[in-house]
Order: structure tokens, then C-alpha cells, then sequence
């Protein structure tokens, strides 16, 4: 399950070791640790990492298979998960240091800035190949983070980016070496923990208003 642990103005949220898929359980534990980074005092940033082969590989399909009356229901909490993310009111990186792929891509476009391993491991967003089509919330979500040509080849191709492609095209900030992805995104979080509370809070709350709305609606989720 995630852990949270704090560097000096930095809030570290390790994802887990495994395959780090949105089981209820694990989406549970992260809004956990988001309501401790929200209701902290000062200066403070939040870094999301992972451990191993994958930052985050989706939904839990196959929670999702014993649980299929339960469908609408996951993706408003997946939803509403990627709208507190980009509402926060701290700065905040995805240090992704293995495999992103679908939901978990779209988590790190939840943050504010994101740093890839540049070796290995991929960001893919393959909801075309797989047969599940983006919410309404997930493809506002993608195409309000991302250059519109890079929307496009994204989701409609499912390209697997490696990291000197995603920093090519602006997915990512910054492609680095394996040990010095989390580093470096503690060192981006640390120099802009000062911004943090209520004006960033509301500067990003109306900067993707249409986005968080989206997102937000619990009537129609799956559009």
C-alpha cells in the first residue's frame, strides 16, 4: 500500500512496489495521504513515487471483473482521485521511474510537472488497443495537460513513449537517469514548496475549472 514520508518541505508518496493498479483499497490509502499534504502548515510539495518495474499500471481490472455493478462508482473515485491531484493547492511531481501506462499515465498528468527514467520504461496511454474508451473526465484530463498533436497520437495510436520521447513531446519535464529520478523530483518540489496554500490553490482551481467539472460529475461519468 502507499506510504507517505516528508523530506524537509517535501512530502514523498511512495505508490508501491508492485503493478500500483487502482484498487479501492489503494485509492482509499492515497486520499489519505492527500488530506495529510493538504492540511499541512508552510512551505510544503508533494512528490509521488513508486518502487520497482511500474509507477502505476491502471485501473484494477481484475477487481473490476468481480465487481462490474460497481463500475460507475470506481471511475468517479478514479475521477475524483485525478481532480484533487490537479487541484491541490501544493506543487506537485510524479517521479516516474518505471512504466505508466493508461490510468496511471493520466495520473501523472494530474500533476504539476513530471520526471521520467530515460532508459527504460514507458508512458503509454493504450485505451484503443485494450478497447476501453476514455470518460469524458479522462480525455479533458489528457488534452488539457498535453500539446493538441501530442493529444492525438497519444490516444489515438496508444504510442508507448520512452522517456527522451515524452520530454520530446512535452509529456514529461525532464528525462534522467534511473537514480536520479526521485531526486530530482524532490529538488523541483523543494524550490517551488513556498507557493504553497489558498492563491494556488484557486489559481489552478480556475485554470482547469473545465477539467475538474468533468471530472467531478458523479451523474455521468462514463459519458
Amino acid at each position: 500500500m502507499p506510504t507517505l514520508d516528508r523530506q524537509d518541505n517535501v512530502f514523498v508518496l511512495d505508490l508501491g512496489d508492485g503493478e500500483n493498479r487502482f484498487h479501492p483499497d489503494w485509492i482509499t490509502s492515497v486520499g489519505a495521504a492527500l488530506d495529510e499534504v493538504e492540511k499541512g502548515d508552510g512551505p510544503r510539495a508533494l512528490v509521488t513515487a513508486a518502487t520497482g518495474k511500474f509507477y502505476s499500471n491502471g485501473l484494477d481490472l481484475e477487481w473490476l471483473s468481480g465487481h462490474a455493478n460497481q463500475w460507475q462508482d470506481y471511475v468517479v473515485s478514479v475521477q475524483q482521485l485525478y481532480a484533487r491531484l490537479l487541484s491541490l493547492p501544493v506543487i506537485t511531481v510524479a517521479a516516474v521511474q518505471g512504466h505508466a501506462f493508461a490510468a496511471g499515465a493520466m495520473l501523472s498528468l494530474a500533476h504539476d510537472f513530471r520526471v521520467m527514467r530515460a532508459d527504460r520504461g514507458y508512458w503509454c496511454l493504450p485505451e484503443v488497443d485494450i478497447n476501453i474508451p476514455f470518460t469524458p473526465g479522462m480525455a479533458t484530463l489528457v488534452q488539457a495537460r498535453l500539446a493538441p498533436q501530442t493529444v492525438h497520437e497519444a490516444m489515438l495510436t496508444g504510442c508507448r513513449y520512452g522517456g527522451a520521447d515524452a520530454e520530446a513531446v512535452g509529456i514529461i519535464d525532464r528525462a534522467v537517469t534511473e537514480d536520479a529520478v526521485r531526486a530530482t523530483a524532490v529538488e523541483i518540489a523543494q524550490a517551488q514548496a513556498a507557493k504553497a496554500g489558498d492563491t494556488l490553490g484557486t489559481i489552478k482551481a480556475r485554470m482547469y475549472a473545465q477539467v475538474l467539472t468533468t471530472l467531478r460529475d458523479t451523474t455521468n461519468p462514463l459519458g
